[in-house]
Order: structure tokens, then sequence, then C-alpha cells
């Protein structure tokens, strides 16, 4: 029991040091003022919101086309399911950044103007390999993830306004998410995750109020399943769409006591079940199989005040998630020319640049809203955020004196070792198999079809197509 108080005492004394330390930066604020409501979050609260801001932003709207992909039943509980799994994994996340933190502590290392990143977080619980594996997949998953953000924002916008084609909406927004490299961590997102969340709470009861005000189609057909790629095209998606932890440590390492962060996750994916399982539901009943060819939701509904209100709304959700799945990609360009130490927003903001230019060059290349989600999740989160977390914590416990010396023992309900490796080798060979394999070779198919239908660089994808008799009324080609 020594080994597990000295590792205990370790990491309260360093985490109480750094509450305290946040203490005297709030107490130069201690009158209230808008600096200290937007700047600095490290609560909790700020970490609930930040997870479920992250977890549903964009991805709401393609959830109903998933449903068309797959059928209700299949769509609801699958939702569920991966819920479930990305809580867990996001746990085991945040107790490998404590162990690894509690070890770090113990040799004295100072943590006081260094973000941990989960890439760090393998490399010193299980060395380079694991490493440069975490690293390329995190990165490469949070550059995507970034991607994807962008075509939303220019698929989104296109439904209010169609004087532009979605390309060039894409140049536009991505100057405008730029932006977000004035933001120096997941401390000042404070105000911004909570709007959000209530952004994306109004877009997601709005879809499903006006999907039932509306009603169903005139022969509206529910046929999902029909293919098997398209089954598992749709599960890849909500996959992805749970698996929104790829900035964890991030928004731990934020925290002023990352120990309260464990049950956080799930608490988060049980608010977002609450948006994303009735408006799927709604608007997969009201439209069917219309979906198939309608990714965003927003392009079925009628416009009016309602709709044009969701779509300003989740364009600045959009904006603020871009935020989330880039500053990540900051830190690493930072650490990567040394300059993660730097006390300068300007320069700081000036350094990251570089890394927005990629992000808004794939986004004019693949903009297919809802396919390269599911690409994404059968590609990238499957590994990031499901198989390597199990894995990791697998190998780092595989020891007996590794485990009698664990800084977190299993949780309450399982408490049991040999329990917590039966869940984490199902997770991995579930996920390799139905996430990565058989959704692999679906999203992917999916995805060519749409490079075969809509070619590298479309100007306008799945906009419709002018109409002869009124040459004034319409949105512009593909």
């Amino acid at each position: 029991m020594a080994p597990e108080k000295q590792a205990e005492e370790a990491i309260i004394q360093s985490f109480e040091t750094e509450a305290g330390e946040a203490e005297e930066e709030k107490g130069d604020h201690s009158k209230f003022s808008l600096t200290s409501l937007l700047w600095h979050g490290g609560s909790v609260y700020d970490a609930w919101f930040s997870c479920a801001s992250n977890q549903v932003a964009q991805v709401l709207l393609t959830l109903p086309y998933s449903f068309s992909q797959m059928g209700m039943v299949s769509g609801i509980i699958l939702q569920v399911f991966y819920g479930l799994l990305g809580s867990w994994t996001a746990y085991l996340i945040s107790v490998l950044y404590i162990e690894y933190r509690t070890r770090k502590e113990k040799e004295n290392f100072n943590f006081k103007n260094h973000v941990i990143q989960w890439f760090e977080v393998l490399d010193g619980l299980l060395g380079p390999t694991w490493k440069v594996i975490g690293l390329a997949f995190n990165c490469t998953f949070l550059l995507f993830g970034s991607v994807i953000q962008l075509i939303g924002c220019a698929s989104n916008i296109y439904y209010i306004n169609d004087d532009m084609d979605k390309r060039t909406w894409t140049y536009i927004f991505g100057a405008c998410c730029a932006t977000s490299v004035f933001i120096p961590s997941f401390h000042n997102y404070r105000v911004w995750s909570f709007l959000g969340l209530g952004m994306t709470t109004f877009t997601a009861w709005y879809l499903t109020i006006a999907a039932i005000l509306h009603g169903q189609v005139e022969g509206v057909t529910h046929s999902g399943p029909k293919k098997l790629v398209l089954y598992f095209t749709g599960a890849t998606n909500i996959l992805y769409t749970f698996g929104g932890h790829a900035v964890t440590v991030e928004i731990m390492h934020a925290m002023w006591k990352p120990k309260k962060f464990k049950s956080i996750y799930l608490l988060a994916t049980l608010y977002v079940y609450t948006l994303t399982i009735p408006s799927s539901v709604a608007m997969y009943w009201a439209f069917g199989d219309q979906l198939l060819t309608h990714s965003n939701a927003f392009s079925l509904l009628p416009r009016d005040g309602w709709r044009d209100t969701a779509v300003i709304l989740m364009l600045i959700h959009q904006f603020i998630t871009f935020g989330f799945a880039s500053t990540p990609l900051y830190f690493v360009w930072e650490k990567v020319i040394k300059m993660h130490d730097t006390q300068s927003i300007f320069l700081r903001a000036l350094i990251r640049l570089p890394v927005v230019v990629p992000i808004w060059f794939l986004a004019i290349i693949f903009p297919f809203f809802g396919p390269i989600n599911s690409a994404v999740g059968a590609l990238l989160v499957s590994f990031t955020v499901y198989i390597i977390p199990a894995l990791a914590h697998m190998i780092t416990y595989k020891s007996a004196s590794a485990r009698k010396n664990a800084a977190e023992k299993p949780p309450f309900f399982l408490p049991s070792w040999t329990g917590m490796y039966i869940v984490n080798g199902f997770i991995v060979v579930w996920v390799i198999i139905v996430g990565f394999g058989i959704g692999g070779w679906a999203s992917v198919t999916n995805f060519i079809n749409q490079i075969d239908t809509f070619g590298l660089f479309a100007k306008c994808y799945q906009c419709p197509k002018p109409e002869p008799a009124s040459p004034g009324g319409s949105g512009p080609h593909h």
C-alpha cells in the first residue's frame, strides 16, 4: 500500500499546487469581469461542457443520413453501444494520464508551462514506438476532424445563401476559422463551450420539432438497411460520433483537479443522447429514404426563420469545434519548433498559422459532407480513441507490480483487473473487425463512389441542379 499512497500524495500535491496557482491567477480578476468569464476555465463543469460540446457538432446533421442507411432500430442501438464504448475508452485515457503524471511528478517534473498530450502519455508509459503510433493517428484524426468542421460550415451556410457555391464558402470559412490560432489553450474555451453546447441543443431540438411538424412526406419509405456497404458506412459514422475524445488529455490537463475527470465523459454522453437520438428518429420518420441522397439534414427542411437560426448557431459551434480539434495540433507544432513555452499570444498565433493551411486545402479537395465522417471514423477514430487506449491500458498494467502500484485501481462497478482485461479485449477485437475492417471497406467504398460521382475539388457537393424553367431559382451545378 505504501507505493500507492506515495503516488496518491504526489499527484494530489501537484494538482493542489496547480489549483492554488489557478486561484492566484483568478485572484488578479477578483472582481467579476468579462475577461475572467471568457478566459479562465478549469472546473469540472468546464470539462463537462467541453466534452459535450466537442462530442457533437456537425455530425448531428449527418446522423439522420446514417439512420437511412441502417434503419431505425440499428441506429438507436449503435448510438447507445458506441456511446458507452467511447465513455469507457475515455475513462481509460484519463486513468493512463493520471498514471503518467503520477510517475513524472515523483521525478519532480514541472508541468507549469507544458500541456501534456496523449502521445506523451504513451511515450512515458510504453516507450517511443507507442509515441510515434499515437502521434500519427491522433494528429491525422484531428487534422481531418478540423477538415470536417470546415466542410460542415460551407455545407450549412449554403442553405441560407446559395449565391456562392460551397467551395467559395470553404475559402471564406477557412479564413474565419484561422482566427482560432489566437486561443492559447483549453483553459480559454470556458464560455465558448457553454455557448457551443447551447447552440447544438437548439439545433437538435429544432430538427426534432420541425420534422414532427412537417410530418411524413408523401409516399415515404423506410427501406434501410438496403445494402451492406451502406449499413456499415452508417455504423462507422456513429462510431465517429462517439469517438470525439482525441482531446481528452488536453481537456483533463486544463482542469484544476484532473482526477475528477473520470466520469465526466460518460455524463456528457448521456446528455448527448438527448440530442442525437430524438433528432435522428424524427428526421428519419419524416423523410425516410430521401435522406440517402441528403447527408445534411438541413437540406430537407423548409427554409424559414427557425431553420436559418439553427444554421447560424451551428456555424458558430462548428467554428468552436474547429478550435477544439486544431488546438492540439497547434501544441504539437509548437513543440516541434521549440516554441511551446512562448508567452506572447501574437507570436503564438503567428507560428500556428502554417497548421491551418493543409486543413483548408484538404477541405477543398474532399468536400464530401457525411461520407468523409465515416471514412475518418473507420480508418482513424477506430484506432485513435478505441483500440490504442484499450491496448495501452492492458500493456501498462500487464505486470503484477504495475497493478499493485497503479495510481488508479479498477472502478467500483468492475473491481477486477480480469474484468477490465475482458472488456478491453472485447473492444479491441470488435473495433478491429467491425469498425476498422468491415467499416473501413464500406466507408472507403462509399467515399470512392463520391469521388467518382462528384470528383475531387467538387465545386458544390450535393447542390440541386438548376431547373431550366426557372433559371434564377436554384443552386449551382456540382
